[in-house]
């Protein structure tokens, strides 16, 4: 159940950053006080901030279950991996060999942070 939740709190993460990026793209304009209509039909930006503070309260929900020295670096990586792919799905952003070896050293690090501890 705990990996569970530190898995949902990834994809909370990954999904909010994807849809505030979609919220300001156009034709969407960003949310401002000199146009706060415009902010109301942003429906990315404002799914993007719910997703934030589900991904806040799985956060805290993976922290009273796991190590802080655990959660974390999984968390932030893994929303870092997954952030990377999406945007490459969905944004036809570039994805290097760079992108993927980095994505592996993440993983690895994390792995050996949390080997002797998980």
């Amino acid at each position: 159940m705990k990996w569970l939740i530190l898995v949902l709190g990834i994809l909370s993460n990954a999904s909010a950053s994807v849809l505030v990026k979609m919220a300001m793209m156009a034709p969407r304009k960003f949310p401002s006080l000199n146009d706060p209509g415009a902010a109301l039909g942003n429906w990315p930006f404002w799914l993007g901030l719910g997703m934030y503070g589900c991904a806040f309260l799985l956060y805290a929900g993976a922290l009273a279950r796991l190590p802080l020295n655990v959660a974390h670096p999984v968390l932030t990586a893994g929303a870092i991996a997954t952030v990377a792919v999406s945007s490459a799905v969905f944004f036809r952003e570039p994805f290097y060999w760079t992108t993927a070896a980095g994505i592996l050293l993440v993983i690895v690090g994390v792995g050996l942070i949390t080997a002797r501890v998980a």
